[in-house]
């Protein structure tokens, strides 16, 4: 085999392995007692079989007894029409407030962190004010977020802002400080204007210390999301994972996190090839 496919088989070898652990480890207990932890009961982390079960119910595929209503008349649009707060439309909001929560807290992070990072009168003046801020856990804020905002979708942006803002201004703003000073010479020696400097040498030196950030900020915007839709939500994974959670059903917390974790490889992964291109000119992008 060659290296890839060894890597891939490897990775494929330890994904069977877990889910058989997972599936079918906790039914031998009884019998080897100290060899199986608690933590595999179904009661808490379910089953695969079950939690596909529950995906399939929860996509309207399937109905509670687990009938095939798919492409049946008053099926599975019936299904959708029923929960307005069905697996498509709770993704789909999820979705929604965490690429908002992302842009603008990359967008406000990123210019604030520009402006700061080359105006030695600016950073002296608010650097502090922003590092006290920082240091407060911002989870701790989303109860007051939504009290503010509302449970709407509003106070969901809000919080993802919160954690993607101080992720992109402080690497911004140690990037911007980075410039490589010889080129900031060079282009004033040959009378380039502000602008030209700024467009030209600043923001793609910053890039790079931009993009090192964007893969966990997309991360922490979903992370806010959910946050704010545990504490109060009309609509979202997050009030799915509550209801489940209030009635015992752990198999459909699980399916839960199966979409989300779905959803936070597949936005890593777009900020990943949004990284490559952009920084295509850079020998560790290609």
């Amino acid at each position: 085999m060659t290296g890839r496919s060894s890597v891939v088989f490897v990775q494929l070898a330890i994904i069977l392995f877990t889910l058989a652990v997972w599936q079918w480890a906790y039914d031998l207990r009884p019998y080897a007692k100290w060899l199986i932890p608690d933590f595999l009961d179904p009661y808490f982390i379910s089953k695969p079989s079950e939690i596909w079960t529950q995906l399939l119910r929860l996509s309207c595929l399937t109905s509670f007894d687990g009938t095939w209503i798919f492409g049946k008349e008053d099926g599975t649009l019936a299904c959708l029409a029923a929960d307005d707060n069905n697996l498509f439309a709770a993704t789909l909001v999820t979705l929604k407030n965490t690429l908002w929560g992302f842009a603008i807290g990359v967008s406000s992070g990123y210019v604030v962190g520009l402006l700061l990072g080359r105006s030695p009168f600016l950073s002296s003046v608010f650097e502090p004010f922003l590092i006290a801020f920082n240091s407060i856990p911002r989870i701790a804020l989303v109860p007051l977020v939504v009290m503010m905002f509302g449970i709407g979708d509003t106070s969901k942006i809000v919080t993802a802002w919160l954690l993607v803002f101080f992720l992109v201004f402080f690497n911004t703003f140690e990037g911007a400080r980075q410039v490589d000073r010889s080129l900031l010479s060079m282009a004033r020696l040959l009378q380039a204007k502000e602008w030209q400097v700024t467009t030209k040498i600043i923001i793609p030196s910053t890039l790079t210390w931009v993009f090192a950030s964007l893969t966990p900020s997309i991360s922490f915007a979903l992370i806010g999301v959910i946050v704010g839709e545990f504490i109060g939500a009309r609509q979202g994974l997050g009030r799915i994972m509550m209801e489940a959670q209030a009635r015992g059903q752990s198999s459909v917390m699980m399916a839960t996190v199966i979409v989300l974790m779905i959803i936070g490889v597949t936005l890593a992964l777009g900020v990943k090839a949004l990284q490559s291109y952009l920084l295509r000119w850079q020998d560790e992008a290609r």
